[in-house]
């Protein structure tokens, strides 16, 4: 199962293969799916502020038995409460009950208030202190990056944004600006083409993939992500996905695979089963609206009759008292 680390620009070992607990809440839920991913073999955690559950998370990683040096931690400052990057990073430590995270990312740059720049300076002054041991950013584009960089003394680690087929020619400005500075790229959602958006054109060359390989089409997308260069962040309830999901490591795909499925990709999504229930109430509304106005042009019509007897030639109606 050989998803490697990947080298950082600060010289330090991401494990490739992380797994996320977006949507999963808190409570209970996040501590079992936590526990069942370090279980089967993932070392790498990946948790935010938003998400609510770092706690959970926490208590998972204890209960692991793991050193601390033998899991990997990214956590997001979010910024939704309000608080500052000390504070926040601070709370952080003491729901997941270490005393630095691996990888603090910026969760968006609309949270970098007042500004990128001085944001940055707060996320350098808690890698200076030993916090954050990297430091990073996540839905940054090429731009904001660059914003980042023009006055940063600490180049962000790495970048999390939104990689799939369907995104890949959109993104790929970001990820030819990250590799000239040497920031890698964490990819989420990178199973969205089967997930959300099945019908599509990638279906054709991962399915086909899929059957030569004698794998499944998740495990084909992982492959292409991590071909991509990518770290991958993904996620499951299921004990047998996640063992798939960590095979997906030994899959090599070839050009060929790789360019079929950014072919694909590069066709559009389909509509998701949201969008297209907008589209066809769209249409009624246009329908009804269409009909009613020809409906009101008649009626006005009518009305300026009012009053006249019927003329056949005129198709309207001639005055009585003629």
């Amino acid at each position: 199962m050989p998803w490697d680390t990947i080298q950082l620009n600060d010289g330090r070992e991401i494990p490739s293969l992380g797994f996320g607990t977006w949507k999963m809440g808190n409570g209970d839920g996040p501590i079992t799916q936590v526990d069942q991913a370090i279980s089967v073999g993932f070392s790498h955690i990946d948790t935010a502020q938003l998400y609510k559950n770092e706690a959970e998370a926490g208590i998972a990683i204890r209960q692991s038995g793991l050193e601390r040096k033998e899991i990997w931690i990214t956590t997001k400052y979010s910024g939704t409460d309000g608080l500052d990057i000390q504070t926040s990073i601070r709370n952080s430590l003491k729901y997941l009950g270490v005393s630095y995270v691996d990888l603090y990312l910026i969760h968006h740059p609309l949270l970098a208030v007042p500004d990128i720049p001085t944001v940055w300076r707060q996320m350098e002054e808690i890698h200076a202190q030993g916090l954050a041991k990297s430091i990073g950013v996540s839905n940054f584009d090429a731009n904001q990056l660059a914003i980042l960089l023009a006055s940063a003394k600490v180049k962000p680690a790495a970048n999390q944004i939104l990689l799939h087929p369907y995104v890949y020619a959109r993104q790929l400005p970001i990820l030819e600006y990250a590799a000239k500075h040497k920031i890698v790229i964490e990819a989420y959602s990178a199973l969205i083409p089967i997930t959300s958006l099945p019908g599509g054109p990638v279906d054709k060359p991962v399915n086909a993939i899929a059957g030569r390989l004698g794998v499944s089409g998740d495990q084909v997308l992982l492959a292409w992500t991590k071909a991509k260069g990518a770290v991958v962040v993904t996620t499951s309830s299921k004990k047998a996905r996640l063992l798939g999901y960590l095979n997906a490591g030994a899959l090599v795909l070839t050009e060929d695979d790789i360019a079929a499925i950014d072919a694909a990709g590069a066709e559009g999504a389909p509509l998701s089963p949201v969008k297209r229930i907008v589209r066809r109430l769209a249409g009624i509304a246009l329908v009804a609206f269409a009909v009613g106005y020809a409906l009101g042009l008649r009626y006005q019509a009518l009305v300026g009759c009012l009053g006249v007897s019927i003329n056949l030639n005129n198709g309207c109606l001639q005055s009585r008292h003629q």
